[in-house]
Protein backbone atom coordinates (compact mmCIF):
# COMPACT_ATOMS: atom_id res chain seq x y z
CA UNK A 1 0.00 0.00 0.00
CA UNK A 2 0.97 3.70 -1.16
CA UNK A 3 1.93 6.25 1.59
CA UNK A 4 -0.87 8.34 0.17
CA UNK A 5 -3.20 5.25 1.48
CA UNK A 6 -1.58 4.70 4.49
CA UNK A 7 -4.43 5.18 7.36
CA UNK A 8 -7.01 3.67 4.99
CA UNK A 9 -9.16 0.32 5.06
CA UNK A 10 -7.90 -2.53 3.22
CA UNK A 11 -7.94 -2.94 -0.20
CA UNK A 12 -10.88 -5.59 -1.37
CA UNK A 13 -9.46 -6.59 -4.30
CA UNK A 14 -12.38 -4.87 -6.33
CA UNK A 15 -10.95 -2.65 -8.66
CA UNK A 16 -12.96 0.11 -10.51
CA UNK A 17 -15.78 1.29 -8.28
CA UNK A 18 -18.21 -0.64 -6.55
CA UNK A 19 -21.04 0.80 -5.39
CA UNK A 20 -24.41 -0.56 -3.16
CA UNK A 21 -27.43 1.44 -1.22
CA UNK A 22 -26.29 5.10 -1.51
CA UNK A 23 -28.81 6.74 0.27
CA UNK A 24 -28.67 10.94 0.59
CA UNK A 25 -31.42 13.14 3.00
CA UNK A 26 -31.69 16.44 3.13
CA UNK A 27 -34.05 18.24 5.92
CA UNK A 28 -37.04 17.23 4.20
CA UNK A 29 -36.55 13.64 3.16
CA UNK A 30 -34.57 11.59 0.89
CA UNK A 31 -32.93 13.25 -2.14
CA UNK A 32 -31.26 9.60 -3.42
CA UNK A 33 -32.75 6.24 -2.46
CA UNK A 34 -30.33 3.70 -2.57
CA UNK A 35 -28.29 4.14 -5.65
CA UNK A 36 -25.84 0.80 -6.62
CA UNK A 37 -23.62 1.36 -9.52
CA UNK A 38 -21.03 -0.68 -10.69
CA UNK A 39 -18.10 0.67 -13.16
CA UNK A 40 -14.98 -1.43 -14.48
CA UNK A 41 -11.56 -0.41 -15.51
CA UNK A 42 -11.79 0.84 -19.22
CA UNK A 43 -15.40 0.99 -18.93
CA UNK A 44 -17.85 4.30 -19.29
CA UNK A 45 -21.33 4.65 -17.42
CA UNK A 46 -23.36 7.64 -17.94
CA UNK A 47 -25.87 9.00 -15.25
CA UNK A 48 -28.81 10.71 -16.50
CA UNK A 49 -31.56 12.80 -15.68
CA UNK A 50 -33.26 16.10 -15.34
CA UNK A 51 -32.45 18.87 -12.94
CA UNK A 52 -33.33 17.66 -9.28
CA UNK A 53 -32.82 13.86 -10.37
CA UNK A 54 -30.18 13.60 -8.09
CA UNK A 55 -27.11 12.62 -10.32
CA UNK A 56 -24.85 15.09 -9.88
CA UNK A 57 -25.26 14.65 -5.65
CA UNK A 58 -24.57 11.11 -6.39
CA UNK A 59 -21.71 11.73 -8.22
CA UNK A 60 -19.96 14.20 -5.33
CA UNK A 61 -21.27 11.06 -3.36
CA UNK A 62 -18.85 8.92 -4.64
CA UNK A 63 -15.30 11.33 -3.77
CA UNK A 64 -16.92 11.96 -0.45
CA UNK A 65 -18.39 15.32 -1.45
CA UNK A 66 -21.69 15.71 0.33
CA UNK A 67 -22.92 19.36 0.63
CA UNK A 68 -23.43 21.02 3.85
CA UNK A 69 -26.85 19.87 5.16
CA UNK A 70 -26.84 16.91 3.90
CA UNK A 71 -26.18 13.41 4.60
CA UNK A 72 -25.43 10.40 3.29
CA UNK A 73 -24.91 6.56 4.01
CA UNK A 74 -23.88 3.50 2.12
CA UNK A 75 -23.97 -0.47 2.48
CA UNK A 76 -21.14 -0.58 -0.27
CA UNK A 77 -18.57 1.63 -1.53
CA UNK A 78 -14.99 0.24 -2.93
CA UNK A 79 -13.14 3.05 -4.69
CA UNK A 80 -10.31 1.44 -6.75
CA UNK A 81 -9.91 -1.74 -4.13
CA UNK A 82 -10.51 0.57 -1.12
CA UNK A 83 -12.97 0.36 0.89
CA UNK A 84 -14.29 3.82 1.11
CA UNK A 85 -18.01 3.50 3.11
CA UNK A 86 -16.68 4.96 6.49
CA UNK A 87 -14.03 7.32 5.58
CA UNK A 88 -13.09 10.47 7.65
CA UNK A 89 -11.86 13.58 5.56
CA UNK A 90 -8.69 13.34 6.00
CA UNK A 91 -8.66 9.32 4.69
CA UNK A 92 -10.89 10.94 1.45
CA UNK A 93 -8.74 13.57 0.41
CA UNK A 94 -5.63 10.77 0.88
CA UNK A 95 -7.96 8.90 -2.33
CA UNK A 96 -8.97 11.78 -4.11
CA UNK A 97 -7.21 12.38 -6.93
CA UNK A 98 -4.92 9.55 -6.36
CA UNK A 99 -7.74 6.53 -6.83
CA UNK A 100 -10.38 8.99 -8.32
CA UNK A 101 -10.79 12.27 -9.34
CA UNK A 102 -13.67 14.51 -10.66
CA UNK A 103 -14.57 16.85 -13.66
CA UNK A 104 -16.90 19.87 -13.03
CA UNK A 105 -18.76 21.41 -15.27
CA UNK A 106 -17.29 24.77 -15.69
CA UNK A 107 -14.08 25.01 -15.90
CA UNK A 108 -13.59 28.58 -15.49
CA UNK A 109 -15.18 27.98 -12.27
CA UNK A 110 -12.99 25.40 -11.25
CA UNK A 111 -9.73 26.71 -12.53
CA UNK A 112 -7.50 29.21 -10.14
CA UNK A 113 -7.66 32.35 -11.88
CA UNK A 114 -4.83 33.46 -10.41
CA UNK A 115 -2.92 30.23 -10.82
CA UNK A 116 -1.08 28.68 -14.58
CA UNK A 117 -2.53 25.82 -15.70
CA UNK A 118 1.19 23.81 -15.60
CA UNK A 119 0.61 24.67 -11.78
CA UNK A 120 -3.05 23.15 -11.41
CA UNK A 121 -1.85 20.24 -13.35
CA UNK A 122 1.02 19.91 -11.24
CA UNK A 123 -0.74 20.34 -7.68
CA UNK A 124 -2.58 16.76 -7.30
CA UNK A 125 1.15 15.28 -8.01
CA UNK A 126 2.81 17.23 -5.73
CA UNK A 127 0.00 16.53 -2.89
CA UNK A 128 0.40 12.70 -3.92
CA UNK A 129 3.86 12.50 -5.01
CA UNK A 130 6.16 14.67 -3.25
CA UNK A 131 9.44 13.00 -4.61
CA UNK A 132 8.76 14.31 -8.00
CA UNK A 133 10.10 17.85 -8.27
CA UNK A 134 11.53 20.28 -10.67
CA UNK A 135 12.51 18.75 -14.28
CA UNK A 136 10.62 15.41 -13.98
CA UNK A 137 7.71 17.34 -12.76
CA UNK A 138 7.63 19.66 -15.60
CA UNK A 139 8.33 16.52 -17.98
CA UNK A 140 4.98 14.74 -16.31
CA UNK A 141 2.72 17.98 -17.14
CA UNK A 142 3.90 18.02 -20.29
CA UNK A 143 3.09 15.26 -21.06
CA UNK A 144 -0.49 15.29 -19.49
CA UNK A 145 -1.19 18.22 -21.58
CA UNK A 146 -0.45 16.32 -24.30
CA UNK A 147 -2.14 13.27 -23.59
CA UNK A 148 -5.76 15.94 -23.59
CA UNK A 149 -4.61 17.15 -26.96
CA UNK A 150 -3.97 20.59 -25.83
CA UNK A 151 -1.90 22.32 -28.43
CA UNK A 152 1.20 23.83 -27.78
CA UNK A 153 1.51 22.21 -23.99
CA UNK A 154 4.66 24.39 -23.26
CA UNK A 155 3.03 27.80 -23.91
CA UNK A 156 -0.48 26.40 -22.39
CA UNK A 157 1.49 25.52 -19.12
CA UNK A 158 2.14 29.34 -18.78
CA UNK A 159 -0.74 30.41 -19.14
CA UNK A 160 -3.66 31.37 -16.98
CA UNK A 161 -7.32 29.85 -17.43
CA UNK A 162 -8.66 33.38 -18.86
CA UNK A 163 -6.05 32.88 -21.75
CA UNK A 164 -7.95 30.16 -22.78
CA UNK A 165 -10.96 29.05 -24.97
CA UNK A 166 -14.04 27.18 -23.17
CA UNK A 167 -12.52 23.67 -24.40
CA UNK A 168 -9.07 24.33 -23.67
CA UNK A 169 -9.85 24.64 -20.31
CA UNK A 170 -11.85 21.87 -19.95
CA UNK A 171 -9.43 19.92 -21.73
CA UNK A 172 -6.91 21.73 -18.90
CA UNK A 173 -9.17 20.48 -16.43
CA UNK A 174 -9.51 16.93 -17.35
CA UNK A 175 -5.29 17.31 -17.70
CA UNK A 176 -5.21 18.31 -13.85
CA UNK A 177 -7.73 15.55 -12.84
CA UNK A 178 -5.59 12.87 -14.65
CA UNK A 179 -2.15 14.04 -13.54
CA UNK A 180 -2.01 11.39 -10.43
CA UNK A 181 -3.02 8.84 -12.53
CA UNK A 182 -6.69 8.03 -10.58
CA UNK A 183 -8.21 4.55 -11.57
CA UNK A 184 -11.63 6.70 -11.61
CA UNK A 185 -13.03 9.71 -13.07
CA UNK A 186 -16.06 11.31 -12.40
CA UNK A 187 -16.83 13.88 -15.35
CA UNK A 188 -19.47 16.12 -13.91
CA UNK A 189 -21.41 17.61 -16.87
CA UNK A 190 -18.21 18.03 -18.48
CA UNK A 191 -19.39 19.47 -21.72
CA UNK A 192 -22.39 21.47 -21.36
CA UNK A 193 -22.80 24.81 -23.37
CA UNK A 194 -19.65 24.00 -25.12
CA UNK A 195 -19.51 24.52 -28.88
CA UNK A 196 -20.62 21.50 -31.07
CA UNK A 197 -17.62 20.85 -32.78
CA UNK A 198 -15.53 21.29 -28.95
CA UNK A 199 -17.97 19.40 -27.14
CA UNK A 200 -17.06 16.92 -30.00
CA UNK A 201 -13.54 16.47 -29.34
CA UNK A 202 -13.93 16.53 -25.54
CA UNK A 203 -16.38 13.84 -25.66
CA UNK A 204 -13.69 11.92 -27.90
CA UNK A 205 -11.16 12.35 -25.55
CA UNK A 206 -13.07 10.87 -22.40
CA UNK A 207 -13.87 7.82 -24.76
CA UNK A 208 -10.01 7.32 -25.36
CA UNK A 209 -9.25 7.84 -21.25
CA UNK A 210 -11.96 5.02 -20.59
CA UNK A 211 -10.75 3.12 -23.45
CA UNK A 212 -6.97 3.34 -21.56
CA UNK A 213 -8.58 1.31 -18.75
CA UNK A 214 -9.65 4.35 -16.49
CA UNK A 215 -13.21 3.36 -15.27
CA UNK A 216 -15.77 7.06 -16.20
CA UNK A 217 -18.68 8.04 -14.48
CA UNK A 218 -20.33 10.54 -16.83
CA UNK A 219 -22.69 12.61 -15.47
CA UNK A 220 -25.50 14.29 -18.09
CA UNK A 221 -28.66 15.43 -19.53
CA UNK A 222 -26.80 15.45 -23.03
CA UNK A 223 -28.18 12.09 -24.55
CA UNK A 224 -26.60 12.73 -28.06
CA UNK A 225 -23.40 13.20 -25.51
CA UNK A 226 -24.18 9.66 -23.53
CA UNK A 227 -24.64 8.18 -27.01
CA UNK A 228 -21.00 8.83 -27.72
CA UNK A 229 -19.21 8.04 -24.89
CA UNK A 230 -21.30 5.66 -22.54
CA UNK A 231 -21.31 1.89 -22.86
CA UNK A 232 -24.25 1.55 -20.35
CA UNK A 233 -26.53 4.25 -19.07
CA UNK A 234 -28.48 4.58 -15.67
CA UNK A 235 -31.45 6.89 -15.62
CA UNK A 236 -32.45 8.57 -12.36
CA UNK A 237 -36.16 10.48 -11.88
CA UNK A 238 -36.79 11.76 -8.46
CA UNK A 239 -33.96 10.26 -6.50
CA UNK A 240 -34.31 6.48 -7.79
CA UNK A 241 -32.98 4.72 -11.08
CA UNK A 242 -36.12 3.92 -13.08
CA UNK A 243 -33.50 2.35 -16.01
CA UNK A 244 -30.91 1.03 -16.53
CA UNK A 245 -28.81 -1.23 -19.49
CA UNK A 246 -26.77 -0.93 -22.29
CA UNK A 247 -26.84 2.76 -23.92
CA UNK A 248 -27.51 1.54 -27.70
CA UNK A 249 -30.53 -0.45 -25.94
CA UNK A 250 -31.85 1.70 -23.66
CA UNK A 251 -32.22 4.86 -26.24
CA UNK A 252 -33.64 2.77 -28.92
CA UNK A 253 -36.15 1.34 -26.60
CA UNK A 254 -36.92 3.56 -23.34
CA UNK A 255 -38.83 1.30 -21.32
CA UNK A 256 -39.53 4.28 -18.40
CA UNK A 257 -42.04 7.52 -18.75
CA UNK A 258 -38.42 9.79 -17.39
CA UNK A 259 -36.54 7.94 -19.97
CA UNK A 260 -39.00 8.44 -23.23
CA UNK A 261 -39.86 11.92 -22.24
CA UNK A 262 -35.85 12.66 -22.21
CA UNK A 263 -35.07 10.48 -25.57
CA UNK A 264 -38.13 12.75 -27.04
CA UNK A 265 -36.55 15.75 -26.08
CA UNK A 266 -33.84 15.69 -28.00
CA UNK A 267 -35.57 14.52 -31.68
CA UNK A 268 -36.73 17.11 -33.43
CA UNK A 269 -37.43 17.38 -37.10
CA UNK A 270 -37.35 20.73 -38.81
CA UNK A 271 -40.32 22.90 -38.47
CA UNK A 272 -41.03 23.40 -42.15
CA UNK A 273 -43.15 26.04 -41.98
CA UNK A 274 -44.79 27.70 -45.14
CA UNK A 275 -42.03 30.58 -46.40
CA UNK A 276 -43.89 34.12 -45.63
CA UNK A 277 -43.96 37.10 -48.23
CA UNK A 278 -44.27 40.11 -46.20
CA UNK A 279 -41.78 42.60 -45.76
CA UNK A 280 -38.80 41.43 -43.56
CA UNK A 281 -39.32 43.35 -40.29
CA UNK A 282 -35.56 43.25 -39.76
CA UNK A 283 -33.14 43.35 -42.69
CA UNK A 284 -29.09 42.79 -42.51
CA UNK A 285 -27.19 44.08 -45.12
CA UNK A 286 -22.76 43.31 -45.40
CA UNK A 287 -23.16 44.24 -41.82
CA UNK A 288 -19.21 44.65 -40.52
CA UNK A 289 -17.41 44.98 -37.51
CA UNK A 290 -14.36 45.18 -36.47
CA UNK A 291 -12.11 45.14 -32.73
CA UNK A 292 -8.94 46.86 -33.39
CA UNK A 293 -7.45 45.09 -35.91
CA UNK A 294 -9.76 41.91 -35.71
CA UNK A 295 -12.91 41.75 -37.92
CA UNK A 296 -15.58 40.51 -35.62
CA UNK A 297 -18.17 40.16 -38.00
CA UNK A 298 -17.34 40.40 -42.18
CA UNK A 299 -20.29 41.65 -44.16
CA UNK A 300 -23.21 39.48 -42.63
CA UNK A 301 -26.56 39.55 -44.40
CA UNK A 302 -30.11 38.04 -43.63
CA UNK A 303 -33.52 39.22 -43.64
CA UNK A 304 -36.22 37.85 -40.71
CA UNK A 305 -39.99 38.11 -40.75
CA UNK A 306 -42.66 38.37 -38.37
CA UNK A 307 -43.74 34.76 -36.73
CA UNK A 308 -40.59 33.44 -38.37
CA UNK A 309 -37.37 32.64 -36.36
CA UNK A 310 -33.90 33.09 -37.73
CA UNK A 311 -30.98 30.79 -35.96
CA UNK A 312 -27.54 32.47 -36.12
CA UNK A 313 -24.99 28.92 -35.42
CA UNK A 314 -21.25 28.84 -35.32
CA UNK A 315 -18.20 27.90 -32.89
CA UNK A 316 -16.98 30.32 -29.97
CA UNK A 317 -15.71 33.29 -31.87
CA UNK A 318 -17.47 33.03 -35.23
CA UNK A 319 -18.94 36.36 -34.41
CA UNK A 320 -22.72 35.29 -33.49
CA UNK A 321 -22.61 37.75 -30.47
CA UNK A 322 -21.41 40.38 -31.82
CA UNK A 323 -24.40 40.26 -34.53
CA UNK A 324 -26.71 39.68 -32.02
CA UNK A 325 -25.27 42.73 -30.06
CA UNK A 326 -25.80 44.77 -32.88
CA UNK A 327 -29.30 43.41 -33.82
CA UNK A 328 -30.71 44.38 -30.49
CA UNK A 329 -28.78 47.93 -30.99
CA UNK A 330 -26.43 48.44 -28.40
CA UNK A 331 -23.62 48.18 -30.97
CA UNK A 332 -23.39 50.12 -34.13
CA UNK A 333 -21.71 47.68 -37.20
CA UNK A 334 -19.18 49.89 -38.77
CA UNK A 335 -20.09 49.26 -42.46
CA UNK A 336 -23.00 48.07 -43.82
CA UNK A 337 -26.46 48.86 -42.41
CA UNK A 338 -29.33 47.70 -40.40
CA UNK A 339 -33.08 48.44 -41.13
CA UNK A 340 -35.88 47.78 -38.40
CA UNK A 341 -39.33 47.91 -39.94
CA UNK A 342 -38.27 50.56 -42.70
CA UNK A 343 -36.35 52.28 -40.16
CA UNK A 344 -32.54 52.58 -40.20
CA UNK A 345 -31.90 50.63 -37.02
CA UNK A 346 -28.27 50.78 -34.60
CA UNK A 347 -27.07 51.89 -31.43
CA UNK A 348 -27.77 55.81 -32.71
CA UNK A 349 -30.64 55.43 -34.44
CA UNK A 350 -32.25 52.89 -32.25
CA UNK A 351 -34.43 55.24 -29.64
CA UNK A 352 -37.66 55.29 -26.95
CA UNK A 353 -40.53 53.03 -28.37
CA UNK A 354 -38.73 51.77 -30.94
CA UNK A 355 -35.67 50.12 -28.74
CA UNK A 356 -38.42 48.43 -26.61
CA UNK A 357 -39.59 46.66 -29.43
CA UNK A 358 -36.52 45.15 -30.17
CA UNK A 359 -35.94 42.60 -25.90
CA UNK A 360 -32.40 40.23 -25.48
CA UNK A 361 -32.93 37.05 -23.46
CA UNK A 362 -29.47 36.62 -22.20
CA UNK A 363 -27.82 32.80 -21.70
CA UNK A 364 -27.16 33.31 -17.88
CA UNK A 365 -30.75 34.60 -16.12
CA UNK A 366 -28.77 34.84 -12.88
CA UNK A 367 -27.04 38.08 -14.49
CA UNK A 368 -30.07 39.66 -15.54
CA UNK A 369 -32.00 39.49 -12.84
CA UNK A 370 -31.70 41.03 -9.53
CA UNK A 371 -31.04 38.38 -6.61
CA UNK A 372 -32.59 40.37 -4.35
CA UNK A 373 -35.55 41.11 -6.30
CA UNK A 374 -39.03 39.32 -6.45
CA UNK A 375 -40.40 38.07 -9.57
CA UNK A 376 -42.98 40.26 -8.74
CA UNK A 377 -40.88 43.58 -8.62
CA UNK A 378 -38.54 42.68 -11.42
CA UNK A 379 -41.55 42.44 -13.30
CA UNK A 380 -43.53 44.84 -12.43
CA UNK A 381 -40.32 47.33 -13.16
CA UNK A 382 -40.69 45.93 -16.70
CA UNK A 383 -44.09 46.86 -17.71
CA UNK A 384 -44.06 50.34 -16.02
CA UNK A 385 -41.18 51.28 -18.02
CA UNK A 386 -42.91 49.86 -20.90
CA UNK A 387 -45.88 52.56 -20.25
CA UNK A 388 -48.31 50.67 -18.12
CA UNK A 389 -50.52 52.63 -15.78
CA UNK A 390 -49.34 51.59 -11.58
CA UNK A 391 -53.41 50.37 -11.20
CA UNK A 392 -52.49 48.04 -13.88
CA UNK A 393 -49.34 46.16 -13.13
CA UNK A 394 -49.99 43.62 -10.96
CA UNK A 395 -52.59 41.95 -13.13
CA UNK A 396 -50.17 42.84 -16.05
CA UNK A 397 -47.51 40.82 -14.03
CA UNK A 398 -50.25 37.89 -13.76
CA UNK A 399 -50.81 37.39 -17.26
CA UNK A 400 -47.05 37.67 -17.99
CA UNK A 401 -46.23 34.97 -15.64
CA UNK A 402 -49.14 32.65 -17.61
CA UNK A 403 -47.92 33.38 -20.37
CA UNK A 404 -44.42 31.78 -20.26
CA UNK A 405 -46.37 28.86 -18.42
CA UNK A 406 -45.86 29.85 -14.19
CA UNK A 407 -48.56 30.19 -11.87
CA UNK A 408 -49.17 33.77 -9.77
CA UNK A 409 -47.64 32.24 -6.91
CA UNK A 410 -44.23 32.62 -8.39
CA UNK A 411 -44.55 36.65 -8.09
CA UNK A 412 -43.33 36.34 -4.88
CA UNK A 413 -40.05 34.51 -4.88
CA UNK A 414 -36.43 35.35 -5.70
CA UNK A 415 -34.10 34.26 -8.40
CA UNK A 416 -32.48 31.14 -5.91
CA UNK A 417 -35.73 29.90 -4.99
CA UNK A 418 -36.46 29.20 -8.87
CA UNK A 419 -34.93 26.16 -10.62
CA UNK A 420 -32.75 27.15 -14.01
CA UNK A 421 -35.72 26.53 -16.29
CA UNK A 422 -38.00 28.71 -14.43
CA UNK A 423 -35.64 31.70 -13.99
CA UNK A 424 -35.19 31.52 -17.99
CA UNK A 425 -38.97 31.20 -17.96
CA UNK A 426 -39.26 35.34 -15.60
CA UNK A 427 -36.19 36.10 -18.18
CA UNK A 428 -38.20 36.11 -21.48
CA UNK A 429 -41.41 37.09 -19.31
CA UNK A 430 -39.32 40.24 -18.55
CA UNK A 431 -38.83 40.23 -22.27
CA UNK A 432 -42.16 40.19 -23.55
CA UNK A 433 -43.23 42.56 -20.83
CA UNK A 434 -42.21 45.72 -23.88
CA UNK A 435 -44.35 43.77 -26.26
CA UNK A 436 -41.95 43.86 -28.41
CA UNK A 437 -41.75 42.58 -32.09
CA UNK A 438 -38.73 41.06 -32.13
CA UNK A 439 -36.80 38.61 -29.27
CA UNK A 440 -33.15 38.12 -29.89
CA UNK A 441 -32.10 35.09 -27.60
CA UNK A 442 -28.44 34.58 -27.35
CA UNK A 443 -27.70 30.74 -26.09
CA UNK A 444 -31.14 30.97 -24.08
CA UNK A 445 -31.59 27.21 -23.63
CA UNK A 446 -27.89 25.76 -23.46
CA UNK A 447 -27.34 24.96 -19.81
CA UNK A 448 -30.82 23.54 -19.46
CA UNK A 449 -31.44 19.76 -18.82
CA UNK A 450 -32.98 18.54 -22.18
CA UNK A 451 -36.57 18.19 -21.19
CA UNK A 452 -36.52 21.54 -19.65
CA UNK A 453 -35.32 22.69 -22.55
CA UNK A 454 -37.58 21.30 -24.98
CA UNK A 455 -40.34 23.04 -22.83
CA UNK A 456 -39.21 26.11 -23.11
CA UNK A 457 -38.86 25.85 -26.78
CA UNK A 458 -42.40 25.02 -27.17
CA UNK A 459 -43.32 28.09 -24.80
CA UNK A 460 -41.35 30.26 -27.15
CA UNK A 461 -43.37 28.62 -30.14
CA UNK A 462 -46.45 28.98 -28.77
CA UNK A 463 -45.90 32.78 -27.95
CA UNK A 464 -44.30 32.96 -31.49
CA UNK A 465 -47.47 32.21 -32.89
CA UNK A 466 -49.79 34.40 -29.87
CA UNK A 467 -47.70 37.22 -30.21
CA UNK A 468 -46.56 37.33 -34.63
CA UNK A 469 -43.02 37.31 -32.98
CA UNK A 470 -39.98 37.65 -34.90
CA UNK A 471 -37.22 35.65 -33.14
CA UNK A 472 -33.26 35.64 -34.20
CA UNK A 473 -31.95 32.65 -31.95
CA UNK A 474 -28.41 32.50 -31.30
CA UNK A 475 -27.12 28.94 -30.59
CA UNK A 476 -24.38 26.57 -31.17
CA UNK A 477 -27.18 23.54 -30.43
CA UNK A 478 -28.29 21.73 -34.28
CA UNK A 479 -31.27 19.83 -32.35
CA UNK A 480 -32.24 23.48 -31.41
CA UNK A 481 -31.85 24.50 -34.52
CA UNK A 482 -34.10 22.02 -35.75
CA UNK A 483 -36.95 22.95 -32.85
CA UNK A 484 -37.49 26.22 -33.52
CA UNK A 485 -35.70 27.74 -36.52
CA UNK A 486 -37.26 28.16 -40.34
CA UNK A 487 -34.05 29.78 -41.65
CA UNK A 488 -30.53 29.30 -40.82
CA UNK A 489 -27.28 30.96 -41.29
CA UNK A 490 -23.91 29.02 -40.09
CA UNK A 491 -20.96 31.38 -39.53
CA UNK A 492 -17.17 30.96 -39.12
CA UNK A 493 -14.75 33.18 -38.16
CA UNK A 494 -17.19 36.18 -38.53
CA UNK A 495 -18.54 35.30 -41.93
CA UNK A 496 -21.80 33.52 -43.28
CA UNK A 497 -20.28 30.39 -45.26
CA UNK A 498 -24.05 28.18 -45.66
CA UNK A 499 -27.55 30.22 -45.20
CA UNK A 500 -31.24 29.10 -46.16
CA UNK A 501 -33.89 26.50 -44.77
CA UNK A 502 -33.13 24.74 -42.24
CA UNK A 503 -34.29 21.96 -43.33
CA UNK A 504 -32.52 22.37 -46.95
CA UNK A 505 -28.60 23.47 -44.92
CA UNK A 506 -29.28 20.32 -43.17
CA UNK A 507 -30.07 17.91 -45.69
CA UNK A 508 -27.63 19.30 -48.15
CA UNK A 509 -24.82 21.55 -46.24
CA UNK A 510 -23.20 23.84 -48.99
CA UNK A 511 -20.06 24.36 -46.56
CA UNK A 512 -17.52 21.66 -44.74
CA UNK A 513 -17.60 23.45 -41.64
CA UNK A 514 -21.83 22.84 -41.42
CA UNK A 515 -20.92 19.16 -42.24
CA UNK A 516 -18.66 19.15 -39.35
CA UNK A 517 -21.06 20.72 -37.18
CA UNK A 518 -23.84 18.42 -38.12
CA UNK A 519 -21.59 15.66 -37.78
CA UNK A 520 -19.93 16.82 -34.22
CA UNK A 521 -23.81 17.40 -33.46
CA UNK A 522 -24.57 13.40 -34.04
CA UNK A 523 -26.75 14.71 -37.06
CA UNK A 524 -25.25 14.39 -40.40
CA UNK A 525 -26.72 15.06 -43.43
CA UNK A 526 -28.49 11.27 -43.46
CA UNK A 527 -32.31 10.99 -43.40
CA UNK A 528 -32.67 14.97 -43.57
CA UNK A 529 -35.20 15.59 -46.20
CA UNK A 530 -34.79 19.14 -47.56
CA UNK A 531 -38.07 21.32 -47.71
CA UNK A 532 -39.88 21.43 -51.17
CA UNK A 533 -42.09 24.78 -52.44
Amino acid sequence: MSGADAGMPGASGTNGLHLRGLRIDGPDGALVHGLDLDVAPGECVAIVGESGAGKSLSARALLGLVPRGLTSSVETLTVDGIDAGALTERQWRALRGRRIALVSQDALVSLDPLRRIGAEVAESIRIHEPAVRRGVLADRVRGMLQRVALPEPDLRARQYPHELSGGLRQRALIAAALSAAPAILVADEPTTALDATVQARVLELIRRISDDGVAVVFISHDLGAVARVADRVVVMHEGRVVEAGVTAEVLASPRHPATRELVAAVSHEPLERDPRSDAPILTAERVTKWFGDRMAVDEVSFEVRRGRTLAVVGESGSGKTTLARMVVGVTTPDAGTLTFDGKPWGSAAAHGADRRRVQLVQQNPWGALDPRWTVGRTLSEAVAAAGTARAERRPAVAALLEEVGLSAAFAGRRPAQLSGGQRQRVAIARALAASPDLLVLDEPVSALDATVRARILERLLDLQRERELAMVFVTHDLDVVAAVADDVIVMKDGRVVDSGAVSRVFASPGHAFTRELLEAAGLGSAGWEPATD
